[in-house]
């Protein structure tokens, strides 16, 4: 249990300074931590659980996609703060390192081998993520601090100005 949690720490320490590296506002530092640290603890679970890499990233992917919608919704930011921050822990480096190395030393089988997990684990991010992003944000309003406002009526915290006054009818005499 102690390594799990050390493991979400790091995650979510990766996490903040990706977002810190990307100019994230700073008062979501917080939230991109926890959606990289938890996206990582899916991911690790996934694992222990039998999935393949590619599957448990897919699997990490959705949890971390989700998350960072609720958190848009919930801190009325873009999903993609945490995203793109949140994903950092979960992209293949290493094996993109050893296709690369394998390829250097001339061991073909190998560079392609770890080129194909790496592939695989890109694609499996990759449709995760437009999987729930792809679901439209009605789903996703029922965490909003203003859920109880009937549709259509805009949320006093949505900061949206008011309607500018209409424009007098233009004078045909005048050319005006």
């Amino acid at each position: 249990m102690a390594e799990l949690f050390i493991q979400f720490l790091v995650a979510f320490g990766a996490t903040v300074g990706f977002a810190v590296l990307v100019n994230a506002p700073a008062r979501e530092f917080i939230y991109t931590g926890i959606t990289g640290g938890v996206g990582w603890l899916v991911y690790v679970f996934s694992l222990h659980s039998g999935l393949s890499s590619a599957f448990a990233s897919l699997v990490a992917a959705l949890a971390l996609a989700l998350l960072s919608r609720i958190f848009a919704v919930v801190r009325q930011c873009p999903a993609t703060v945490f995203l793109i921050s949140g994903i950092f822990a979960l992209v293949p480096g290493t094996g993109v390192y050893y296709m690369a190395y394998y390829f250097i030393q001339g061991d073909s089988a190998a560079a392609f081998a770890s080129g194909f997990d790496a592939f695989g684990i890109a694609v499996a991010i990759a449709v995760g993520i437009v999987l729930v992003m792809a679901l439209p944000g009605r789903f996703f309003h029922i965490f909003h601090r203003g859920a109880g406002i009937p549709q259509g009526t805009p949320s006093p915290a949505a900061g949206r100005r008011p309607d500018p006054p209409e424009a007098p009818p233009l004078d045909s005499a005048k050319g005006t």
